[in-house]
């Protein structure tokens, strides 16, 4: 797991001839975003998003974290304070200090002892896949979200 405390890091990892490229993202405490995210790596919240985000990697709301709107992702961890619809392809863990309303839809969930979720989940993630995943009332083309 890598802790990064600034934005837009580029890692390359080298294995087998093959590179890899991930970004990293970071939403920092005090920091409050209304509006539209779109991810192709992963993102982590440690401030406040009131809307959607849309990442092609792994969502991660730290303990000052909070989201109120939408998550569509591949992974998430969340030990913050999220209301939302959330849409996991793999897996979606809440840690104990996590508090999650809203309903879910996961192929895996994993719920640590003292999590509040309250909501609904449905796990018949078979053909859930992140790449079909679309935001509410996202057509084709570039169009911008006022909330």
């Amino acid at each position: 797991m890598y802790l990064i405390n600034f934005s837009n890091v580029k890692t390359t990892i080298m294995a087998k001839n093959n590179i890899i490229e991930s970004t990293v993202n970071l939403l920092g405490k005090g920091t409050v975003i209304k509006g539209e995210i779109k991810s192709g790596g992963d993102f982590r919240v440690d401030g406040t998003l009131i809307g959607a985000i849309n990442s092609k990697g792994k969502v991660v709301v730290g303990n000052t974290g909070n989201i109120e709107g939408e998550i569509i992702c591949q992974n998430a961890d969340i030990s913050g304070s999220v209301k939302a619809q959330v849409a996991v392809s793999e897996l979606l863990s809440l840690k104990a200090t996590a508090t999650l309303t809203g309903d879910v839809t996961t192929n895996k969930l994993a719920i640590e002892p003292g999590a509040k979720f309250s909501g609904s989940c449905n796990m018949d993630g078979a053909g859930l896949k992140n790449e079909n995943f679309s935001l509410k009332n996202e057509k084709t083309g570039f169009k911008e979200k006022v909330i």
